[in-house]
């Protein structure tokens, strides 16, 4: 791969350096932060072979698998900071997409450093355990001040993050923040600070990490307070010196505690919910968590995992569920790999399964498990088993990095000399039952004459919905616009009525009833998505007419939806109508137009 090129390309695809207002990435996406989204021309992005796919929703996520880091070195030297401060350019987003972005820009830088030492330090908890490093020599005391300092320093880090998503002087940001880790001042606050007759609580600063969060974003608002009343001639160091003088007492006296009093409480949210389900609440995010990465949701507990981290030293919940669903995308895979006759899907599900056994799912995701549903049931089967037994032996990680084979050291305890065999049984359980799961479940897709279902017919479907009707590649999610879930159509509603578009059966009515599925009387199956990204309304403004296993005709009434809410709460109402069991059938649709339930909108062959 050409990185230079691949590079220019990415940049030119998402409006040029000047739209680009931050840049991170993952193990295996680009995440950008853009000034305009609309600037983005996705179609020439989903062209480029070096482009598994895109999502947009907090971030702008632009997915490149193993060769992400060599891609994103070659996109940071052409950035610049042309795109810096022009609000005035910026397209409004939500409240929520914009705290879930900054939430993502803050956290996600801080996984490696947290994951290297985590595994350092559990490296040398083996050495220890094998006689070959004793923990009583200089050598493996000095090596592990290496492992804990990202821990101990996360508040310094932190404080580097916030900064360069502010777009403020990091080294002020730092000096700051440093401040409340130095040793005299710790000494202090354990004998009682006044500063100003106003008593300082005492607090020990180090591994915590909403302090640092607010102590930056109040200096953030300083500076550009300070920049703009000073004068050119002093601003060099009248500004930094402004801003440390107030906001470092600031946060002593009020930021530090309202941070550190949120992060104990975050903590034990999360420590609350564990000890009420138990291991319900690891199994069932390893069932889900395929449909989360997909969307990029599972980026939102990273302030969770670091957090506890930070406060306990270990994890319970994400890191068990994740090595659960990591190694049941490869036992899924590998399953593929053995009943697949299609020689290029073999080649695929075969390198996707060693990924994802090594803790990098996306390549398993985008190219096998979306792709075939029953792989997708399989994946949740022996992920849902797996994390089942290591939430009922409550297993502990103690690193931050994506569970896998070659990250089991993660798992080492002191404590617990059982954490790590326990790790290695629910690894063994997920891969086994996910590989037989989809071994059984497997079905070779069939060319049309061995389909006694397939018919030189031509099944017709009239508007599920009242509106203007689009193609599906016009639609913005990857996972319908790629049709990676099947073929099919989408309508941008003018009326909140979802129709049968032929007779049938429902077969499914998903949990937050925004979504809802039929079978028709030849056969096929019929996915209905209303909206995008409308599952986080959690069923709100959504009002379903019918229910699973009723037979309905052609225009009957499906589920009502509330329009105006939907749209009023930001979310797009665009409703997209997937085939998901016709893979070999050549779909036609009608020019684009406005459509109601009269209209004959889709045929099949």
């Amino acid at each position: 791969m050409n990185y230079k090129e691949v590079a220019s390309k990415i940049v030119k695809a998402v409006g040029g350096d000047k739209n680009v207002e931050h840049l991170e990435h993952c193990s295996t996406r680009l995440r950008f932060s853009l000034i305009d989204n609309k600037k983005v021309n996705q179609d020439e992005l989903k062209s480029m072979p070096e482009v598994l796919g895109v999502k947009e929703n907090a971030q702008f996520q632009v997915i490149i698998g193993n060769d992400v880091i060599e891609v994103y070195t070659e996109i940071k030297k052409l950035i610049s900071d042309k795109g810096i401060n022009k609000e005035s350019n910026k397209e409004k987003r939500k409240i929520g997409t914009i705290a879930l972005d900054f939430v993502i820009s803050v956290f996600q830088p801080l996984i490696p450093a947290i994951a290297g030492g985590g595994i350092l330090k559990s490296l040398l908890m083996l050495l220890n355990m094998l006689s070959i490093l004793s923990s009583t020599t200089q050598t493996y005391k000095m090596l592990m001040f290496v492992a804990n300092a990202p821990i101990y320093f996360l508040p310094i880090l932190v404080a580097i993050t916030t900064a360069n998503k502010m777009k403020v002087n990091p080294l002020v940001a730092v000096s700051a923040v440093a401040a409340l880790l130095t040793p005299d001042l710790a000494k202090m606050l354990a004998g009682g600070a006044i500063f100003i007759n106003i008593p300082v609580k005492n607090i020990t600063y180090a591994s915590q990490v909403f302090p640092a969060i607010l102590c930056v974003l109040c200096y953030s608002q300083l500076e550009k307070f300070f920049n703009k009343i000073s004068p050119k001639v002093i601003r060099s160091f009248f500004v930094p010196m402004m801003s440390l003088l107030i906001v470092f007492p600031i946060t002593l006296i009020v930021l530090g505690p309202i941070g550190f009093n949120f992060g104990i409480y975050f903590a034990k949210v999360i420590m609350f919910i564990f000890a009420k389900f138990g291991w319900i609440a690891v199994a069932m995010l390893a069932a889900f968590l395929p449909f989360m990465v997909v969307t990029g949701m599972h980026k939102a507990m990273i302030p969770y995992v670091v957090t506890s981290l930070g406060q306990t030293g270990k994890e319970l919940i994400y890191n068990a569920a994740s090595l659960a669903h990591n190694i049941s995308e490869g036992g899924a895979c590998f399953a593929v790999a053995i009943r697949a006759k299609d020689k290029k899907l073999k080649s695929t599900a075969t390198s996707a399964g060693i990924s994802a056994m090594f803790g990098i799912t996306e390549p398993a995701l985008y190219g096998v498990t979306i792709l075939h549903k029953r792989v997708l049931y399989g994946v949740m089967i022996g992920a849902f088993s797996g994390g089942a037994y290591l939430g009922i032996k409550a297993v502990e990680a103690y690193a931050a990095v994506g569970p896998g084979i070659a990250s089991l050291s993660m798992f080492i305890s002191k404590t617990l000399p059982n954490n790590l065999m326990n790790a290695v049984i629910g690894l063994v359980i997920s891969f086994i039952v996910s590989f037989i799961a989809v071994a059984v479940l497997w079905k070779e897709k069939v060319t049309n004459n061995e389909d006694k279902k397939v018919k030189n017919e031509k099944e017709k479907f009239n508007a599920p919905v009242e509106g203007k009707l689009i193609p599906l590649s016009e639609v913005k999610d990857e996972v319908f616009s790629n049709k990676l879930m099947g073929e099919g159509i989408a309508i941008i509603p003018s009326k909140g009525e979802l129709y049968a578009p032929v007779n049938g059966i429902i077969k499914m009515i998903f949990e937050t009833k925004h979504s809802l599925a039929m079978k028709s009387e030849d056969g096929t199956e019929i996915l209905f998505h209303v909206g995008l990204d409308t599952v986080n309304l959690n069923g709100k403004y959504f009002y379903p007419e019918v229910s699973v296993g009723k037979s309905v005709k052609q225009g009957d009434l499906l589920l009502r939806f509330d329009l105006d809410k939907i749209i009023e709460e930001g979310f797009d109402p665009v409703t997209s109508v997937i085939i998901t069991n016709r893979p070999d059938a050549k779909i036609e649709t009608v020019e684009s137009k406005e459509v109601d339930k009269r209209d004959n909108v889709l045929e099949i062959n």
